[in-house]
């Protein structure tokens, strides 16, 4: 498994690129689209913050195989939550 301050870095890199295509969309549309975007930003950075704390506070601390599930559980969640914060994106931008 990989370190915590790793797992911190890649939640802060996959929120920043997204944060990056939400910011460059935001600056290219006007109205709805451009409040829409600026929603989901902030849901976006919420949901940042949440997965950081979460890094930080695993379950079970006195069993090593509970945290190592716990990160897994962690890590996929990010990914998924992420992919599905990029689709929210694609889907106000093709609008």
């Amino acid at each position: 498994m990989a370190s915590v301050k790793s797992l911190k870095k890649d939640i802060d890199f996959l929120f920043f690129e997204l944060l990056s295509d939400c910011f460059m969309v935001s600056s290219i549309n006007e109205g709805p689209k451009k409040a829409e975007v600026q929603d989901l930003i902030e849901e976006a950075v919420g949901m940042r913050n949440e997965f950081i704390d979460r890094a930080n506070h695993p379950d079970g601390k006195d069993n090593p195989a509970l945290v190592k599930a716990y990160y897994a559980a962690l890590r996929k969640e990010l990914f998924s939550k992420v992919n599905e914060y990029f689709e929210k994106l694609s889907a106000v931008a093709k609008q």
